[in-house]
This record gives structure tokens, C-alpha cells and sequence, in this order.
């Protein structure tokens, strides 16, 4: 007697392992996901702080610019179910979401948990299994198909394997490269693996003396070698040895990349965006007039929060017992200029482990957008952040790992006709 519907093993219980699990066992498949770790979701109960930001509500061009150049490879899975089929699908098994500033889209709660345990319950009301402590060691091929895997030193044959199990960063969570590793051993091309959306560390006093404070309303702008590499507006955030915060984070990944080819990076803040050099300067001179008696020191506690009056005061080589009617215009100058490009030499980054996602991954010219099959062997599906797929914060990788999470399920649980009993 044949199985009447195909076997797929899904490697990893994280946003993309559960998602195609759920939708593969769905269209009929008898549906395996072999987690290595204790419980499903770990790396997905705490993204977004533990809010779990799910997508954006972005069109779908603006959407896959967020991804670069790689973003084009996602065309097809967003075609095939996106941003608004994920809100339905939420909503439609009771999760309620709310939209907040940059299209950013939540459960409404705030909670992470409660995505992974609405996952893992439909995954398995729809018939899945999920085997817990189950790392799995290789992928067995022949003929270039997929015919088992080998966990816990137990072959397990199957039809198709959907390797969602993530990238590098968070390895506590399971997130470890074993994906990179399996996809390697079968002849896959690994593009390197690093760190994306990670903090910065960066050199001099500056960080330690400013560590905790949160700057927001700020232009940041990444140089490599004295050129501009890249630029966003909004909060920022010192530690003690650098910088992190969304516009570091949505920069990082420039800055690694330079870094790693031996290059000079530099973090230039303008903290009074709104002004031009003409309008501060006005600004100064009427602060100094105004309060020509007062030191420098209180004087620039109008301009800045006061943590950073010390910093202001050496980088600009200022003196803070100076009244206002004493600054010079060469004083005032280094001011302004000071203002407007705050420099923090970046030296290096923090480990991957403290990375959001992990850049590099599976070859995409190596996997089939439409279906997420690899290209080299038939019956093997990627899904999630195994692949060379990488997005700034904004709920864009999650919506990137759900949506090849589908397209695998679904694909894998079409690779063959159901067959009759004989």
C-alpha cells in the first residue's frame, strides 16, 4: 500500500518552519518539523523586544526595496501570499493586530508568545508533528533527490525537506547556521555569513560618557573612506562601547561590510537637522546675546540634552566657564560645526549573536523563487533566514521569512499527486 500524500520533514520551529509546516500539512502532506531546541519559537518570542513586529503595511515596491538587491528574488513568494494575507491569516485565527508609525504592524497585546503558540497550535490542528531536541544531521540524497534525514542518528525517510531553521545570530535560540551547514553539505553555494542589524562599536570616549542616552529626531549618515555610504533620520542609542538604535541598526550592515574589506568607517550625527548652517548660526548668536552673562556650560544646555555638554565641550575645544559675550566667531564656528557633524569613528561591530538577522545564506541564484526548491536537488525547499535575504527593521523579515515559509509548504506538499491505494 503507497502513502497516499507525500512526507515532508521541515527542519526548524521558528516563523518560517512553522508557517510552511502548517500550510504544507494543510494541503495534505504528512508534516515532520524536527526542532532542535526544548520548544518552538524561541527566536520569534523575542523579536521586536518581545512585541513581534509581523510586516509592514508598505506597498509591495517599497517593500522589496528594503531587501536591496536581493529583494527582487522575493517578487514571486509576496505574489503568491503578502502582507495583507498574513494580517488575514492572524485575524482569521483570533490574534487582534494593530498599525503603528511607519506602517509597523503588532499583536495588539504587545506579546510575541502569543504568535508562537497561535502557530503552534495550528500547525499541529492541521496535523503536524513537531519532534522536540531533534537537531537533524544531514540531509541524504540520491540521485539528486531527497530521500531522508538523518536526527538523533535515526534515518527518517521522506519526499521533501523545507530547511527554515535560520541564520547565525541568536545561536541560544537555535539559530546557529546549522541550516548554512546542511545547504553546504548537499553542494549548495553559502554566501558568507555576518552580522546584520547589529550594533556598532566605535572608538574614543564619547560612548561610555553618553552610555544610555537616547537620542531621537537625528540625521545619521555612514561614511566609508570620507565618502557617504548611507543615511537615515530618526533615534539613536549609546552604549557603553558604541552606538545602536534604528538608524545604526538599518546602517549596519554597510558598515560591516567595509569594515571587514579593511575600510575607514565613520558615523556623522547632525543633531539640529531642522537648521541649516545659516539658521543655527543666527540660533547661536542670539542664545549668546541673550544670555551674554551665563557660562558656555548652561548656555548649551538649551541647545542639548545635558549629558552631552561635556562631550560638546572637548570635541569642539570649547571652554565651558566662558560667558556668552566672550565666545569668538571661531568658537562659535566649531560649534555649529559640531552640531551639525557629531563624529564617531566605528571601529567594529558587536558579535552576531547580538545581530537581528544574519546577512548571507543560501545562493538565491541557486533556489527557485517560485517555489523555493533548490535548483541542484529536487525535493529540497529553503525558507526564511537561510537565505541571502536580509531587510532593515520594519517588520520586513518577518513578512520575508512567512512568506517563503508558504511557498515551500505549499510546494513541497505538491511535488506529487496523491496515490491511490494499490
Amino acid at each position: 500500500m503507497a502513502d497516499k500524500y507525500p512526507k515532508v520533514v521541515v527542519v526548524g520551529a521558528g516563523a518560517a518552519g512553522m508557517m510552511a509546516a502548517g500550510q504544507a500539512a494543510e494541503a495534505g502532506a504528512e508534516v515532520v518539523v524536527l526542532e532542535k531546541m526544548r520548544r518552538a519559537g524561541l527566536k520569534l518570542a523575542i523579536t521586536g523586544k518581545g512585541r513581534c513586529n509581523l510586516t509592514n503595511s508598505a506597498a509591495l515596491a517599497d517593500f522589496i526595496g528594503h531587501f536591496g538587491s536581493n529583494g527582487r528574488f522575493l517578487r514571486q513568494a509576496f505574489n503568491v501570499w503578502f502582507s495583507d494575507d498574513l494580517v488575514d491569516f492572524f485575524s482569521a485565527h483570533g490574534l487582534e493586530l494593530t498599525r503603528e508609525r511607519g506602517g509597523r504592524i503588532f499583536p495588539a497585546a504587545g506579546k510575541a508568545q502569543q504568535v508562537v503558540e497561535l502557530l503552534r497550535r495550528w500547525l499541529l490542528a492541521a496535523g503536524a508533528e513537531i519532534h522536540y531536541r531533534s537537531a537533524v544531521e544531514r540531509i541524504v540524497v540520491e540521485e539528486n533527490r531527497v530521500v531522508a534525514v538523518v536526527s538523533n542518528g535515526q534515518h527518517i525517510r521522506t519526499d521533501a525537506v523545507i530547511v527554515a531553521c535560520g541564520g547565525s545570530s541568536y545561536s541560544a535560540t537555535g539559530s546557529d547556521g546549522a541550516g548554512c551547514a546542511l545547504a553546504a553539505a548537499v553542494g549548495h553555494r553559502i554566501v558568507p555569513l555576518r552580522p546584520a542589524l547589529v550594533p556598532l562599536v566605535t572608538t574614543g570616549a564619547a560612548a561610555a560618557q553618553l552610555c544610555g542616552l537616547n537620542l531621537r529626531n537625528i540625521a545619521a549618515a555612514l561614511f566609508v573612506d570620507g565618502k557617504k555610504a548611507a543615511a537615515e533620520f530618526g533615534e539613536l542609542v549609546f552604549n557603553e562601547d558604541g552606538v545602536t538604535g534604528p538608524v545604526v541598526l538599518t546602517m549596519s550592515g554597510v558598515a560591516v561590510d567595509a569594515l571587514a574589506e579593511g575600510k575607514q568607517v565613520e558615523l556623522r550625527l547632525d543633531l539640529k537637522p531642522a537648521l541649516d548652517d545659516k539658521k543655527l548660526d543666527a540660533r547661536l548668536q542670539r542664545d549668546f546675546r541673550r544670555r551674554h552673562a551665563e557660562e558656555l556650560e548652561s548656555i548649551l544646555r538649551g541647545l542639548m540634552v545635558r549629558e552631552m555638554v561635556p562631550v560638546c565641550l572637548q570635541q569642539a575645544d570649547l571652554p565651558g566657564d566662558c560667558c556668552g559675550h566672550s565666545i569668538t566667531v571661531a568658537q562659535r564656528k566649531r560649534l555649529r560645526h559640531w552640531l551639525k557633524n557629531f563624529v564617531l569613528p566605528v571601529s567594529g561591530h558587536r558579535p552576531m549573536d547580538e545581530a537581528i538577522v544574519t546577512a548571507g545564506g543560501v545562493d538565491l541564484k541557486q533556489v527557485n523563487p517560485r517555489s523555493m526548491e533548490s535548483r541542484l536537488v529536487s525535493g529540497l525547499y529553503f525558507a526564511g533566514e537561510v537565505l541571502d535575504l536580509q531587510a532593515d527593521t520594519g517588520g520586513y523579515n518577518l513578512q520575508a521569512a512567512f512568506s517563503t515559509g508558504y511557498l515551500a509548504g505549499r510546494s513541497a506538499a505538491a511535488i506529487q499527486e496523491p496515490v491511490t491505494d494499490s
